[in-house]
């Protein structure tokens, strides 16, 4: 039993990876549609935060834990802490997802981790004052931010479901 936890963690590891990926290809899509040039490459991992005071909510936690343990990070490393942070954050739903998994359907599954991750998301940064409470965001951003994540928890479903389907034979 503690082997197949183990083992189910690590592949949602790697499902919490691929579903980050195709999260952002949803922004990215979202970015150039916007009118935005960068390449891909450029926009996810090239980032021009330049101090923690323009960071993200994965930068600015990221920074508050480096604090927390004693750990003075420049403002040059607010853009790598944010991509760090990001991919972290996206890799640490896929082990929830990968431990919580089984005897869920791939849609199921995916919607539950996706509006959980969303909903928790909300809830955290909200508490640690980095978001505003939910309900002070528009329908329209929280929609976007909703589909965005449910992306993710499909994403992160499909791959589970794949790297797990020989467990089935």
């Amino acid at each position: 039993m503690g082997s197949r936890l183990v083992r189910d963690a690590l592949i949602g590891a790697v499902a919490g990876t691929v579903g980050t990926l195709a999260m952002d290809l949803l922004w990215y899509q979202r970015y150039r549609s916007g009118g935005g040039e960068d390449s891909f490459t450029e926009w996810e991992f090239v980032n021009s935060t330049e101090s923690f005071d323009d960071a993200s909510a994965p930068g600015e936690v990221g920074k508050r834990l480096a604090d927390t343990v004693g750990v003075d990070l420049p403002d040059e490393a607010a853009g790598t802490t944010t991509n760090v942070m990001h991919w972290l954050t996206g890799i640490g739903y896929g082990i929830g997802h990968g431990l919580l998994q089984r005897g869920r359907g791939t849609i199921t599954g995916g919607v539950l981790t996706g509006v959980g991750a969303f909903t928790n998301s909300y809830v955290t940064l909200g508490a640690m004052g980095v978001y505003k409470p939910m309900w002070e965001y528009d329908a329209q951003t929280l929609m976007k931010d909703l589909s965005a994540h449910i992306v993710y928890g499909l994403a992160t479903s499909a791959a589970f479901a794949t790297l797990t389907s020989s467990d089935d034979d």
